[in-house]
């Protein structure tokens, strides 16, 4: 089927190729946002768990520190047990902030789709090969003009 048989012309068609492939990268582009995006709000909740994690252990250092000095002075069930039991608290929730951690960090993975298509994309713009335009005739003979860059002029 030729230009001629649809009624739109070399030009248009052109054009409309043009547009087609600006619109197929902006969608690319917008999928990758999403895939990130996602991925992001992920890493972000599991970071916040992990450190939060981090905190908590570091608070039951002082903890544990003052319950075994005070159970070596005390040598019995007092003052120091209460304080192993807080230390003892605060390692639990850590340990099931580090999981909550380690499952939410554990689903970041690349934005596959993305890949994909972009691969898909390049495959099929890998077959198109630009043809060289002719000097029209009346300005000497013809013969390919090269494309010059508009950041290079």
């Amino acid at each position: 089927m030729s230009a001629a048989d649809d009624g739109r012309s070399i030009g248009q068609l052109v054009a409309a190729a043009t547009t087609e492939l600006s619109a197929l990268v902006h969608e690319e582009i917008a999928l990758a946002k999403a895939e990130l995006r996602q991925d992001v709000k992920r890493g972000v909740i599991g970071s916040g768990a992990a450190i939060a994690a981090g905190a908590l252990l570091l608070f039951s250092l002082p903890v544990f520190s003052f319950a075994a000095a005070y159970g070596i002075h005390n040598l019995g069930l007092g003052l120091a047990w209460s304080f192993t039991v807080v230390g003892a608290v605060y390692l639990v929730l850590a340990a099931v902030l580090l999981l909550l951690a380690k499952a939410k960090l554990s689903k970041v993975e690349p934005p596959r789709r993305t890949i994909a298509s972009a691969k898909e994309s390049a495959a099929l713009l890998s077959n198109v090969k630009p043809h060289p335009r002719a000097v029209p005739k009346g300005r000497g003979e013809a013969r390919p003009v090269e494309h010059v860059s508009r950041s290079s002029a």
